[in-house]
């Protein structure tokens, strides 16, 4: 099933007297159960392509289509539906209110979905178990070290149960220990729950770990490939167990 689909799409910003071209005719396909990385140098488009993705902003030029509805044919009220009920997003700086517990923080976007308390509890307890942080449900964020944070973070982007989660550099503010770790962590989430991931990244060491790269350069798409070893890993049985402490 295809999540997300790009045809000839361009964005174009204004600086000045200066026209920029961040996107241009970029065809883009997300398919249900996709781990896509977006890589490239900075000012190739990557955040502008994920603002595109998760209909955050508009196309200048061209047609996008989620869940094969053309977003430029949804009023506001629907694209905020869509938004709401479609997408989980991982912020690089995690984004954790400070007076709120682990628990309480995931269960956030919930409250937008004006579902029973006892329901966002469930929900909360069951995301935080996802990444492996159930005994740290009571923890405030500067209880927590940097990998746990973020791991609360994509317990959050889980907890409305989305069809496509986006991360723009998730890993830019952790070490290369819990980098890794959180790459591992939303692999699991891939292979286990058929969680749909676009992030990007300018890491090349975590490249190896996606099934898709695509590389963009001045606004356009030049490279995408799966990697032999992502590709195994996908067929590989789902791994066991977790560690809450990275």
């Amino acid at each position: 099933m295809n999540l997300v689909e790009f045809e000839s799409v361009s964005k174009h910003y204004r600086l000045g007297e200066v026209e920029v071209s961040a996107l241009d005719q970029v065809d883009f396909t997300v398919c249900e159960g996709d781990f896509v990385a977006l890589t490239g140098p900075s000012g190739s488009g990557k955040t502008t392509m994920l603002n595109l993705i998760g209909c955050l902003d508009y196309a200048s030029s061209g047609e996008i289509r989620v869940l094969g509805q053309p977003v430029s044919q949804l009023e506001d009220k629907a694209l905020d539906q869509l938004r709401s009920r479609t997408y989980g997003i991982i912020f690089q700086n995690f984004n954790l209110v400070p007076v709120l517990t682990a628990l309480e923080n995931v269960a956030l976007p919930l409250h937008l979905h004006r579902l029973p308390a006892v329901e966002m509890d469930r929900r909360a307890r069951a995301a935080l178990e996802a990444v492996g942080l159930t005994r740290f449900a009571d923890f405030r964020p500067d209880q927590l070290s940097g990998g746990q944070r973020q791991r609360v973070a994509v317990a959050r982007a889980l907890v409305t149960e989305p069809k496509l989660i986006l991360a723009d550099e998730p890993t830019a503010s952790l070490d290369s220990a819990s980098a890794l770790s959180l790459v591992e962590l939303m692999k699991k989430l891939n292979r286990e729950q058929r969680a749909t991931f676009v992030f990007s990244t300018h890491d090349q060491r975590l490249l190896a770990h996606v099934d898709r790269v695509v590389e963009l350069r001045d606004g356009r798409l030049t490279a995408a490939a799966e990697t032999a070893q992502s590709a195994g890993a996908k067929r590989a049985a789902p791994a066991t167990g977790d560690s809450e402490v990275a």
